[in-house]
């Protein structure tokens, strides 16, 4: 006859303190996980995996029970190789350069003697490139006397982007692209330059992009008001180290981006993006940013933003695209199928989203409360339910609260067709900085952030609204300096009207 096994008290405690160390274990694992994917890992959460679209008509209650079922049965539907795809050609609004090669010097067929007749001909292009040139322009002004009376006449010197500066509109808009478009730090350039035998010290560009921000102030200034002057904006941030002088090291410094984009709501108006600098991530500064802004601002968790709702003239709406990565990341990192079915059921209201774009607002909002709504009922339930059934210090038990403690933010999209699902366009403008900040590192001042900001919003806005930033620029700097302040709106991208056959496709 066996002896029942008892259990002390003192067992007991302990066993519960190994439960503890175990679920504090793993979240610790997962948060080790998340580390190192966001530091090495590729940025793209769309993969063989959690491919979004592809998630779109998947059933719940079919997700493969495991990561590897999942795999495979991904790549079991793609195809192994593409065939068929033709090359591209080549734009038609490149410059063409003809070479003809003539099939023979002689009129007389080689083989016969008889006349050769033109039969057709074959053409075929190749792609060359012609690399980019300095010029200098001498501005004469002749003087003319007056022989009766001594007077003299010339014609008055034409103005420049920068008073008394060397440099021209295109030579500043190129510095000023090639920085915070193509991500070349200003030392980079300067040994570009020295290559065409021309010396432009660091110094002196900096100084160029400090002369080229302040002049655009009036013009960043127009595109704010823009920007925050409907009802409805998306608004996000990102680090930008800054040299903090005198310690010899750097701080963290912010850019807050906020986007006018109502494109998804067939509404025509421009698209616009305007950044904003601080030294800080204290909630006052996107405070400051919006103080005459009243309507729906699309953001993320962070709960500096609270200061603006607490106004009551600013309503939150979050973005489901910050929850599902919650998701992805323990699915990623734990193979939770629990994770796994909530990136199914988030994906079913993108599916949604993705047929409705370009709609009308009114189109939207009764679409989603008719298809999108009780699809949001059934997650709010399954999330309570799940919630119940797991550890409270666990990484898939925080996604959950994540998503349930803003779900009236989340659902708010649903009766407003104007909101959208999730904050993706402001994350798409903060892309450029991000590039550039991994190419010059750090800024050099509070004040080259607040210059940074000022270029950014510009090239960001006539990027989006398919014109070159180039080109913009360019132009800009040409007219600017004398341009009425009254109509500094004229230069915004939408309004300008640029050089034939130069805007972008």
């Amino acid at each position: 006859m066996s002896t029942p096994v008892v259990t002390t008290d003192r067992e007991a405690a302990l066993q519960a303190v190994i439960d503890a160390l175990k679920q504090e274990n793993d979240y610790l694992r997962w948060q080790l996980a998340k580390a190192r994917r966001e530091r090495f890992g590729r940025s793209s959460e769309r993969g063989d995996l959690l491919d979004q679209l592809a998630l779109y008509d998947e059933p719940v209650q079919e997700m493969p029970a495991t990561m590897a079922e999942a795999v495979m049965a991904k790549r079991a539907d793609q195809p192994t190789r593409r065939t068929g795809q033709s090359r591209p050609s080549l734009p038609a609004t490149l410059p063409r350069e003809e070479h003809i090669h003539p099939a023979s010097d002689a009129c007389a067929c080689p083989a016969c003697g008889g006349q050769l007749k033109l039969l057709g001909e074959d053409v075929s292009e190749v792609l060359e490139y012609v690399p980019a040139s300095l010029k200098v322009v001498r501005h004469v002004r002749p003087k003319l006397a007056c022989g009766r009376c001594d007077a003299i006449v010339q014609a008055p010197a034409p103005s420049r982007p920068i008073a008394r500066g060397l440099a021209g509109p295109g030579l500043l808009a190129q510095v000023l692209v090639a920085k915070y478009c193509d991500h070349l730090p200003l030392y980079r350039q300067s040994a570009i330059y020295a290559r065409h035998g021309l010396t432009l010290s660091r110094s002196t560009l900096s100084d160029w992009v400090a002369g080229s921000s302040q002049l655009l102030r009036p013009l960043v200034a127009a595109l704010q008001q823009y920007v925050t002057g409907r009802d409805k904006v998306h608004a996000d941030d990102t680090p930008v180290p800054v040299l903090a002088p005198g310690r010899g090291k750097t701080k963290t410094g912010r850019l807050w981006t906020y986007v006018r984009d109502d494109c998804a709501a067939g509404i025509t108006a421009p698209a616009a993006v305007w950044f904003g600098y601080s030294p800080d991530r204290k909630g006052e500064h996107p405070a400051r940013h919006l103080r005459h802004f009243s309507g729906i601002v699309q953001a993320d968790g962070y709960a500096g933003f609270n200061q603006l709702y607490a106004t009551g003239r600013v309503v939150e709406a979050a973005c489901w695209a910050h929850v599902r990565r919650k998701f992805y990341d323990i699915a990623e990192q734990q193979a939770s199928p629990l994770a796994l079915e909530a990136i199914a059921r988030i994906g079913q209201l993108y599916g949604i989203e993705a047929q409705l774009r370009g709609q009308s607002a009114q189109t939207r909002q009764r679409v989603r409360q008719a298809r999108a709504g009780p699809l949001l009922a059934a997650l709010h339930a399954w999330l309570h339910d799940t919630m119940r059934a797991l550890p409270r210090k666990s990484a898939l038990a925080g996604g959950i609260h994540y998503a349930l403690a803003r779900w009236a933010a989340l659902t708010r999209y649903v009766d407003d067709g104007r909101i959208e699902i999730d904050n993706n366009p402001a994350e798409r403008a903060l892309r450029a900085v991000a590039l550039g900040r991994k190419n010059y590192l750090f800024a050099g001042s509070d004040a080259g952030g607040h210059r940074a900001a000022a270029i950014y919003s510009l090239l960001g806005t006539a990027a989006m609204n398919g014109i070159d930033p180039m080109v913009y620029l360019r132009e800009v700097l040409a007219r600017i300096a004398d341009h009425p302040i009254n109509r500094i709106q004229d230069l915004l991208p939408w309004n300008l009207a640029l050089p034939c056959n130069e805007q972008a496709a």
